[in-house]
């Protein structure tokens, strides 16, 4: 087994915060030499970590990519690694700024930056996703064999991604932060008030509250109040808020879920000390305040609270790690579709593959609409375990809530891309074909594991058509 070592770098492009980490990933190749390379990380070191800047911004959603660029090139002078090094990495835009025009303004200003990297836009729920695993709630969920939800609370939005063993069963987004209202440190004057937290005010009455009025953290508190409520009601805590429906950002968590524990992330997520200090305004904002609120709520009184991997970096704690794998044993695709680059996976929880075709079906759709950013849908591609040795009947019913579900896809024409862990592709490859629209573009592959978080490679036939070459690529969390 031969060792490498690479360099990966992780950008992470906030509605508040951008933040850089480079590592060093060690990589084996356990195949023997006579096989396919099968490529895996075998350790990761995190070598420098920026500091915590605030997103340039030209506009409110928009990102000053040269600023990006100039802030990435400092901080490889910083740790001493030229960009030709790095071979890989990751760059995940969040919140506001993640918008299709971002995602290619920061592709086009990165080019040569960061090797062969993912640039993923990520809406709330995929954001939410990938944040918990940055802080091992799907770590923890499996060792205590319990339903742990993560609390990921940013500048702008507070994302739920909730986890039973290693499976993500639900997720939920809203718009409470630490950023909600700007304030001066030595002024301690308000110079920005979301709009909803406005709304908030005014159905308050709570007058002095206003941009450029100077304020004391008293006078702050029923906002505050009011925030940690709507966190406390969104995991099913305490009387619901009448303000609760306001800051859904685009819906709750299914009240039917049990949820055992919590894990918090995110920049609020550091300030959940006991005791607030002096200068609780230091930051220009209310994090301190809410997250000193948070500390004091149902959240810690009623749930059990697990420490996290990572609170303010659990966004991205690293880059993309790459595991290079073929599959070739049963295969199934339409001709002149590939190769198909950066597709997100979608895995469908193995407790959902039991299900029969039209509960199937609406969690498949339930799940696609996790992939929406800005009301905007991009293809994914579906994960499922499979059946050791699948009936006839399996096969069909799989197919069926496979193609009913997708339907946002098919009728948007995305190529359908289907992933099976067991080895069942070809039989449920052409089954699906039967399904879909005449010569409509599907892949239907099997023996590649890969979880949700990954993106996917598919590269074009090789070995006379029975291969297709498949690089998985993961978000490696420190």
């Amino acid at each position: 087994m031969n060792d490498n070592q690479i360099l990966s770098v992780g950008i992470d492009l906030g509605t508040s915060t951008t933040q850089l980490i480079l590592s060093r990933l060690t990589i084996k190749n356990f195949a023997s030499a006579f096989s396919v390379p099968r490529i895996n990380i075998s350790k990761k070191e995190v070598i420098f970590k920026s500091n915590i800047i605030f997103t340039p911004l030209k506009t409110q959603t928009e990102i000053d990519a040269d600023a990006i660029k100039t802030f990435v090139s400092e901080q490889y002078q910083k740790a001493g690694v030229n960009k030709g090094d790095i071979q890989m990495g990751a760059v995940i835009i969040t919140g506001e700024t993640a918008r299709k025009e971002n995602s290619e303004i920061v592709t086009q200003a990165l080019s040569g930056y960061a090797g062969d990297f993912v640039v993923a836009t990520a809406g709330p729920d995929l954001e939410s996703i990938i944040a918990a695993k940055g802080a091992g709630t799907n770590i923890v969920a499996k060792e205590n064999r319990k339903n742990i939800v993560n609390m990921d609370i940013g500048g702008g939005t507070s994302n739920l991604g909730l986890f039973s063993d290693e499976d993500v069963i639900d997720t939920a987004c809203f718009d409470v932060g630490g950023r909600l209202i700007k304030i001066d440190p030595q002024s301690h004057r308000i110079s920005y008030i979301a709009p909803k937290v406005k709304e908030l005010i005014d159905r308050l009455h709570l007058n002095e509250l206003y941009e450029e009025a100077q304020v004391t953290d008293q006078q702050l508190q029923p906002v505050i109040n009011c925030l940690t409520q709507i966190l406390e009601n969104s995991i099913g805590l305490g009387q619901k808020s009448p303000y609760f429906d306001l800051f859904i950002t685009n819906h709750g968590l299914n009240p039917e879920n049990q949820i055992d524990g919590v894990t918090f992330s995110g920049g609020v997520a550091d300030c959940l000390n006991e005791t607030l200090p002096d200068d609780e305004f230091r930051y220009g904002d209310i994090g301190l305040l809410l997250g000193n609120a948070v500390r004091h709520s149902l959240i810690f009184k009623e749930k059990d609270v697990y420490p996290s991997i990572e609170t303010i970096r659990a966004t991205v704690v690293g880059a993309g790690s790459h595991t290079t794998d073929v599959t070739g044993s049963t295969i199934a695709y339409t001709e002149g579709i590939l190769p198909l680059r950066n597709l997100p996976i979608l895995k469908i929880a193995k407790s959902d593959e039991s299900l029969d075709v039209d509960d199937l079906a609406a969690k498949i759709s339930e799940k696609i609409n996790w992939y929406r950013v800005q009301n905007e849908l991009n293809n994914v591609a579906l994960a499922l375990v499979g059946k050791h040795s699948p009936s006839f009947a399996d096969i069909q019913r799989y197919a069926a809530g496979i193609v009913k579900g997708a339907t946002v896809l098919i009728t948007k024409h995305e190529p359908l891309i289907i992933m099976v862990h067991e080895d069942m592709a070809k039989a449920l490859g052409h089954s699906i074909f039967a399904r879909l629209p005449a010569k409509y573009p599907f892949v239907c592959i099997d023996s590649v594991k890969v979880e949700n978080g990954d993106y996917i490679d598919i590269g074009e036939p090789v070995a006379g058509g029975e291969v297709l070459p498949v690089i998985v690529k993961t978000l490696v969390f420190g």
